[in-house]
């Protein structure tokens, strides 16, 4: 089956920038779950540890369309590799 990649890279957006709000509500509603989740993912660091800052409208909508344009991108990427190698 073969990847169209512009679809595969807005399916790739979508999905990223509902993950991407959830978890901004995640870091409103618990804080310390948020990060204890986070450091299990990475391996022990100890996220807690560091300074937190408060949450901006605008660093939080600087985030979303960075993540989604960041997905979309990596979606596109992934179609077409995906393609080339279909066709081996």
């Amino acid at each position: 089956m073969k990847h169209e990649p512009k679809v595969t890279a807005n399916a790739l957006a979508v999905v990223g920038g509902i993950w991407y709000v959830l978890c901004v509500f995640w870091v409103m509603v618990s804080k310390s779950s948020y990060m204890g989740i986070i450091g299990s993912w990475f391996h022990g660091v100890d996220f807690n540890a560091l300074p937190t800052a408060t949450l901006t409208t605008s660093s939080v909508l600087t985030g979303l369309v960075s993540f989604v344009a960041f997905a979309w991108i990596s979606g596109y990427i992934f179609a077409v590799a995906y393609n080339k190698f279909l066709k081996k």
